[in-house]
């Protein structure tokens, strides 16, 4: 009874947000037979871990929103290699001797953000990628040939969360799943909740590999489907490329997983891309909150395992490029447009951050907004942005947008 009220607490935060997702869900569903029930697949592994609702510090407690001089950004210290390039990132930002909060509201919500990227941070300016690519991109490599999901072999080469519940969606469908991973880099998953990453991988094979001895590409070309969640040229060094797998042989689907396109040199995770989508929530002050556990992660996750099945429909041979960013950003715009709408009825005022999502459809000009940066007096005590020891990282009703196609 417990849990139900905390996932409901969870999924409150959320009603009426993510109307795109919902259909996504519904049409897997519909091609495959399994349901897929939005809420749980959200809030498991928060619920699980007994995690807090988040606030301008995530769920997780490694990714921060911050107020700059002109908007919001989001920085995520979400590994050692992170925390280790802090001080680097504060003298970027002319402020050697500042704690990163203070630093930001220094600097554009811009500067911030790439800042911290030339220092291989995953950070993004919020709301900075709505609007700039569909959900998922399909190229044609291969010969098609229709096919079903039940019995094929599909190689999970991702890691964390949102290629591991695509797998995970696809074995429920029938499919056979075999994770892999590199015996010098384990899933960083398996470092967080036990019960979550069971309840992700079971009734999966798990392979460990030495990937520098060529075992890889071996077991990728026994594949029917493989996902993955790396850089292209990370994995062409291993002998694997994506474009020959799929012309092998007829109705291969190649799923890839990027937080901003295959063609963009970016890391991301779940938080953060959220926030570039500008998927997030508002605070009693109007101002922006992390909106859920690092939703980038399940809704990408749900939108790879429904092009999957849309592609093995249509006879396969196709590259998936999912972006984790460009998911997200479909559930901020079709709120926005929600909103927008429901102002039209009422009379309200339609905010400047709707007006310029929907110039995105309309292709009108919007002007610049300038958005307030957060007062002192309402920032939250952040120990691994101020300077004190940092967290260890870790790892509805709503209105339903008309059912998706493949």
């Amino acid at each position: 009874m417990r849990r139900n009220a905390t996932l409901a607490r969870w999924m409150a935060t959320v009603e009426g947000r993510l109307g795109p997702l919902t259909a996504v869900a519904d049409d897997f569903t519909a091609l495959t037979g399994v349901p897929v029930d939005v809420g749980p697949t959200l809030f498991e592994r928060a619920v699980l871990a007994g995690s807090r609702l988040p606030g301008r510090v995530s769920a997780g407690g490694s990714c921060h929103l911050l107020a700059t001089s002109d908007g919001w950004a989001t920085v995520n210290l979400a590994r050692p290699d992170d925390h280790a390039a802090l001080p680097a990132l504060l003298a970027l930002l002319g402020a050697p001797r500042a704690d990163l909060r203070t630093a930001a509201r220094g600097v554009g919500a811009a500067e911030l953000a790439v800042s911290a990227q030339m220092l291989g941070m995953a950070a993004a300016e919020l709301g900075s990628q709505r609007g700039e690519r569909p959900p998922v991109r399909v190229e044609r490599h291969g010969p098609a040939r229709p096919r079903d999901l039940a019995g094929l072999r599909v190689v999970d080469l991702s890691a964390l969360w949102a290629g591991p519940l695509c797998a995970r969606l696809l074995g429920r469908a029938g499919a056979r799943v075999v994770k892999v991973e590199s015996v010098s880099r384990p899933d960083g998953a398996r470092f967080g909740s036990p019960d979550f990453y069971r309840r992700l991988h079971q009734g999966h094979e798990s392979l460990v590999l030495d990937f520098d001895s060529g075992a890889l590409a071996e077991v990728v070309a026994e594949a029917d489907l493989v996902i993955e969640a790396s850089r292209p040229r990370a994995l062409r060094r291993l002998g694997v490329r994506a474009e020959e797998f799929l012309a092998a042989r007829p109705g291969r689907v190649w799923v890839s997983i990027t937080g901003y396109g295959r063609d963009v040199d970016r890391i991301a995770f779940g938080d953060d891309a959220a926030v570039s989508g500008g998927l997030t929530g508002l605070d009693r002050h109007g101002d922006p909150v992390f909106l859920g556990d690092a939703l980038g992660d399940p809704v990408t996750g749900v939108y790879a395992a429904h092009a999957a099945a849309c592609s093995l429909a249509r006879g396969g041979g196709e590259l998936l490029g999912v972006s984790m960013a460009a998911c997200t950003a479909a559930q901020a715009h079709a709120s926005a447009v929600i909103g927008a709408a429901n102002s039209a009825v009422t009379g309200a005022a339609v905010p400047e951050a709707v007006r310029a999502a929907d110039s995105v459809v309309s292709g009108t000009a919007v002007p610049e907004t300038t958005r307030t940066p957060e007062p002192p007096a309402r920032r939250e005590a952040d120990p691994a942005v101020t300077g004190a020891a940092a967290p260890a990282p870790t790892g509805a009703v709503q209105r339903r947008a008309p059912a998706t196609t493949c």
